[in-house]
C-alpha cells in the first residue's frame, strides 16, 4: 500500500499502477502533481455530471456560508418572535409554574432524580420523562430573571431554534453536497449552497415547529435538536480523517482510520441530548444510516446478489463485500458501529435503572389507539397515525396543541374509509424508497435515503413499535423529523428544474408563495400560543370532537369566575368522552361550590369508579359527603385517598375539618399536625391546630405550636393574629401586642387585625389607641358590626371615666 501526503493528511490506495505518469486504482486514472494524486475528470460522463448538476439550475441565490447563516437566522427569529412575550400555557404549568425543581431552594441534584414535571421518577404517577438538563436550563431561566417572568423562558427558545437553523445549514450542505475540504486550507467547504439554503430556509419557517418555539416545554425539543445536531456532525468529521482528493476538493469515502477523540465527542453529545430529551438517541441510527450509505456507499442489493451492475460509488467502483475480501475500510467501519452499539445499550442500561426499572403507566385516553384489541386492527391504528403526521408536515396549517380524546377516533375495522389515507401513504413511501435502489446508485438517491433517514429514525420512538407513549400525536416529536421533509421537497424541486427547465420561473414564484405563506402561518400559529384562551379555541376548530379541548376551556374559564361557561364545557367533554374522571371531578368540584351537592357526588362517586386511584376525588367525594353529614363515608373517602397517595397533606387537613366537625379534638390535632409534617408551610393546618388549641384552653401548647410553625412561616399574618389573640387571652398584652403589629405589618388590609388589637388595647385600659384601631377597622370594612358594638362601649366607657 502506497501512502501519499497531501496537506498533512496522509490518504491510503489500494491495488495502484502506473504508467506513462498516470496512476490507476482499481481501473480509475489519477495524475501525480508535486507529490498529489487527482482523479481525471475528462470523461464524458464526467462532464454530463457536471453539466446536469441541479445547483446551476435551482432558482435560489448562490450565497457564502456566512452571508446564508445570517438570512436564515433572521428568516427564523421573524418567523416567531411574536412569541417573546407569551405566558406560559398549557403544559407550561407542570413544567414551569409548579416544578419545584426551579426553585433556588431546593437542591440542584434533585431534578436528576425527578422527572421533567418536578416528581420523583420512581412515583406510580411520573411519565418516566427524564430531561434534568432541559430542568437545568429552567431553572437558569428563573434565577436570571429573578422568578417566573416569562420573557426569560422565550426568549431562550427562539434563539435556540434560530441556532439549530443555522447548524442544519451546515448539515444540509453535507447531505447535498457531501463532507469535503478546501486542499489548501482543510476547511469544510460550503458544498451544494443553493440546495442548503433553500432546505435551512424551508425548515427555518416550517410552522410544525410553532409548539417546540412558542411552548417553554418545546426546549427540550430544541436543546436535543442541537445537541442531536452536532453530534452527527462531529461522527462525520470523525470519519474524515483521511479524506483523498477529488476535483480540487478532499472528500472522505471508505475510511480506513477514523477519529477516536472525535467519535467519542459526538457519542458524548449523544448522551447530553438524551439528558434533554429521550429522542437524542435516535441519532445514533442516524450516523449509522449515513455511514453505511453515503461515507462507505455500501449497496445492499449487489451485496445480497440482486444487483449484478456497480453503481456510481465513487473512487473504488467495485463496492462488493466478501468474506474472503475483509477490507480495512470494513473493519474501521465494524470498529465505528461498535461505538455505536456500546452508546446505545449504555444509554438504554441507564435509562432503564433511573427509572426504577418500570415503565410508566398510562391511561386509555393519554393514547387510546395502542389499548385496542388486536394485533393487526392496533397497526391499522399506528400506521394511520404515521399518516396523520407525515399529513401535519405536508399541511401545517391542521395543527392543535392537543391530539388525545376523540381527535382522531380508533379505526376499529378494516372496511374504515380512513385505511385509505394509511394505503396512500404507504404508497408514497414505497415510491421514495424503489427511487432510493433503482438503477446505478447516485449521489441524489444516497441523499432520497439520507432524508427517509431523517424522516424515520428520530420519529421512531414515538411510533408505539418499542413502546406505548402517553400521546396520540405531539408536534414537537416532528421538529427533527421535517428536516428530512424538507430534503424531500429540495430534492423534488431540484429534479423539475434540472428536467423540466421551462418551468424553473413558476418554480421560483411557488418558492417564495411557498415561504411567506409559512412565515405568515409561524407568526399566526406563534400569537395563538400567546395566550391559553386563544391556543385552546384554536384546537376547537382543528379537533372539536377533542374532549380535552374543551376540558381545558371549562377549566381556564372556572379560574376566571366564568362557572356557567366552565359548567357548559365540562358537560360536553364528558359527553364526547363518558369516562373522562378528571373533568367530572372538576364539575364535581364546581357543582359543590354552587350547593348542587347530590350532582357533586355522583359525579365524584362515578370518577372514582372510572379510576380507583384517582387520589384526588376521593379527597373531593370526602369533602361533599362531609358536607351531607354523611360522616362515616367521608373518612373512608379521605382514608382511601390517603391510601392512593401518602403523601396528601391537603387530605389529612380535610380529615381533621372532619373529625373537628365530630368533636374529636385529639384526630383533629393528630390529622393536621400530619400534615404540616408532609408539607411544613400547609397554613391551614397550622392555624386551625392553633384555634383549636386556644379553644381547648390549652395556651401552652399553643405556644409550642405557633414557634414551630414560625419555623417555616416567618412571614405568615395569620399565625402572628391567632397568637396574639391566645397572649391576649393569657393577659400577656405586651406580647401580644407584637404579635398583632405583626401580623399588620405583613398585611395591612384585614380589618379584623386592627378590630382584635382594638380589643387588645381596650382591655389593656390603653383607650385612645383601641379607638384608633376600631376606626381603622371600619375603614377597611364599614359593615364590621363587631368593631362598631366594640366602639360604642369604648365609647360609653371613656364617657363614665370623664364623670
Amino acid at each position: 500500500m502506497r501512502k501519499v501526503q497531501m496537506n498533512g493528511t496522509l490518504t491510503h490506495f489500494s491495488s495502484t499502477t502506473t504508467q506513462n505518469g498516470v496512476s490507476k486504482q482499481n481501473g480509475v486514472a489519477y495524475t501525480k502533481q508535486n507529490g498529489v494524486y487527482t482523479k481525471h475528470n475528462g470523461d464524458s460522463c464526467h462532464q454530463q455530471m457536471l453539466q446536469k448538476n441541479p445547483e446551476n439550475f435551482l432558482p435560489i441565490p448562490r450565497l457564502k456560508f456566512r452571508s446564508a447563516a445570517v438570512l436564515v437566522f433572521t428568516v427564523s427569529v421573524v418567523c416567531f418572535c411574536s412569541s417573546y412575550d407569551g405566558n406560559f400555557v398549557f403544559d407550561d404549568s407542570e413544567a414551569i409554574v409548579n416544578n419545584k425543581d426551579l426553585l433556588p431552594e431546593s437542591s440542584i441534584t434533585d431534578l436528576f432524580y425527578h422527572d421533567f414535571w418536578g416528581n420523583k421518577l420512581d412515583s406510580k404517577t411520573s411519565h418516566k420523562s427524564y430531561r434534568p438538563l432541559t430542568v437545568l436550563t429552567y431553572r437558569f431561566s428563573h434565577v436570571l430573571s429573578g422568578g417566573l417572568n416569562p420573557i426569560a423562558f422565550h426568549v431562550p427558545n427562539i434563539v435556540l431554534n434560530a441556532i439549530i437553523s443555522v447548524l442544519i445549514l451546515g448539515i444540509f450542505s453535507i447531505l447535498f453536497g457531501g463532507y469535503a475540504l478546501d486542499t489548501e486550507s482543510g476547511r469544510p467547504l460550503f458544498s451544494a449552497p443553493k440546495s442548503a439554503l433553500l432546505c435551512a430556509v424551508l425548515f427555518a419557517v416550517h410552522p410544525v415547529h410553532t409548539e417546540s418555539v412558542a411552548g417553554v416545554v418545546g426546549r427540550a425539543d430544541l436543546l436535543c435538536a442541537l445537541l442531536f445536531l452536532l453530534s452527527f456532525y462531529l461522527y462525520i468529521k470523525a470519519c474524515a480523517k483521511s479524506p483523498y482528493e477529488e476535483d480540487d476538493k478532499l472528500i472522505v469515502y471508505r475510511p480506513e482510520v477514523f477519529s477516536v477523540p472525535l467519535l467519542l465527542t459526538s457519542m458524548v453529545l449523544c448522551c447530553l441530548s438524551v439528558l434533554c430529551k429521550e429522542q437524542g438517541i435516535t441519532v445514533i441510527g442516524l450516523c449509522s444510516v449515513y455511514d453505511i450509505i453515503v461515507i462507505c456507499r455500501v449497496d445492499f442489493l449487489r451485496l445480497v446478489g440482486i444487483r449484478t451492475t456497480s453503481g456510481n460509488n465513487g473512487v473504488n467502483g467495485n463496492n462488493q463485500l466478501k468474506e474472503k475480501d475483509f477490507r480495512p475500510w470494513v473493519l474501521s467501519l465494524i470498529k465505528r458501529h461498535i461505538f455505536l452499539f456500546l452508546t446505545a445499550v449504555a444509554i438504554l442500561v441507564f435509562r432503564w435503572r433511573i427509572m426504577g426499572s418500570t415503565p410508566p403507566t398510562f391511561q386509555v385516553f393519554d393514547n387510546p389507539h395502542s389499548f385496542t384489541n388486536g394485533t393487526f386492527i392496533r397497526a391499522l391504528n399506528y400506521n394511520y397515525l404515521y399518516s396523520i403526521n407525515a399529513w401535519l408536515l405536508i399541511n401545517p396549517w391542521w395543527l392543535c396543541f392537543d391530539w388525545s380524546m376523540g381527535c382522531i377516533p380508533v379505526i376499529q375495522t378494516v372496511s374504515d374509509p380512513r385505511n385509505i389515507a394509511t394505503g396512500a401513504f404507504w404508497i408514497v413511501m414505497a415510491f421514495l424508497i424503489y427511487n432510493c435502489v433503482k438503477g446505478q446508485i447516485t449521489q441524489d438517491q444516497r441523499t432520497l435515503t439520507i432524508a427517509l433517514a431523517f424522516i424515520v429514525v428520530p420519529f421512531l420512538p414515538a411510533s408505539n413499535i418499542f413502546f406505548r407513549v402517553g400521546f396520540v400525536i405531539a408536534e414537537r416529536i416532528l421538529y427533527l423529523s421535517s428536516a428530512g421533509f424538507c430534503m424531500l421537497i429540495v430534492l423534488g424541486v431540484r429534479y423539475v428544474c434540472v428536467n423540466y427547465q421551462q418551468f424553473i420561473k413558476m418554480i421560483k414564484l411557488f418558492l417564495a408563495f411557498l415561504i411567506g405563506i409559512c412565515m405568515i402561518r409561524c407568526v399566526q400559529r406563534s400569537i395563538e400560543w400567546k395566550d391559553e384562551m386563544s391556543l385552546f379555541v384554536s384546537g376547537v376548530k382543528v379537533c372539536p370532537g377533542n374532549a380535552k379541548v374543551h376540558y381545558n376551556i371549562a377549566k381556564l374559564n372556572a379560574d376566571r369566575g366564568n362557572t356557567d361557561y366552565a359548567i357548559e364545557e365540562y358537560r360536553l367533554a364528558i359527553e364526547l368522552n363518558p369516562e373522562y374522571d378528571q373533568a367530572m371531578n372538576n364539575l364535581g368540584n364546581i357543582m359543590k361550590d354552587k350547593g348542587d351537592l347530590d350532582e357533586a357526588e355522583q359525579l365524584l362517586e362515578t370518577a372514582v369508579k372510572i379510576r380507583e386511584e384517582f387520589a384526588a376525588a376521593w379527597m373531593n367525594l370526602g369533602i361533599v359527603k362531609s358536607s351531607l353529614k354523611k360522616y362515616q363515608e367521608s373518612e373512608r373517602c379521605y382514608l382511601t385517598a390517603i391510601k392512593h397517595r401518602r403523601k396528601y397533606p391537603d387530605c389529612y387537613y380535610n380529615l381533621g375539618n372532619l373529625y373537628l366537625e365530630q368533636k374529636l379534638h385529639t384526630e383533629a390535632l393528630q390529622a393536621w399536625m400530619n400534615a404540616t409534617k408532609l408539607k411544613p408551610t400547609h397554613v391551614n393546618s397550622w392555624s386551625n391546630a392553633i384555634v383549636l388549641l386556644d379553644n381547648l384552653g390549652q395556651y401552652k401548647e399553643a405556644e409550642v405550636t405557633t414557634k414551630e410553625a414560625l419555623k417555616y412561616l416567618p412571614n405568615e399574618s395569620q399565625i402572628y393574629f391567632n397568637m396574639a389573640n391566645i397572649y391576649g387571652k393569657m393577659e400577656r398584652y405586651q406580647e401580644s401586642e407584637q404579635f398583632f403589629l405583626k401580623a399588620i405589618q405583613l398585611q395591612n388590609n384585614e380589618p379584623k387585625y386592627y378590630g382584635n388589637l382594638g380589643v387588645l388595647y381596650h382591655r389593656w385600659n390603653k383607650l385612645k389607641s383601641a379607638e384608633t384601631m376600631y376606626k381603622k377597622a371600619l375603614t377597611l370594612n364599614p359593615s364590621d358590626m363587631s368593631s362598631r358594638d366594640n366602639l360604642e362601649m369604648l365609647y360609653q366607657k371613656m364617657q363614665k371615666l370623664k364623670n
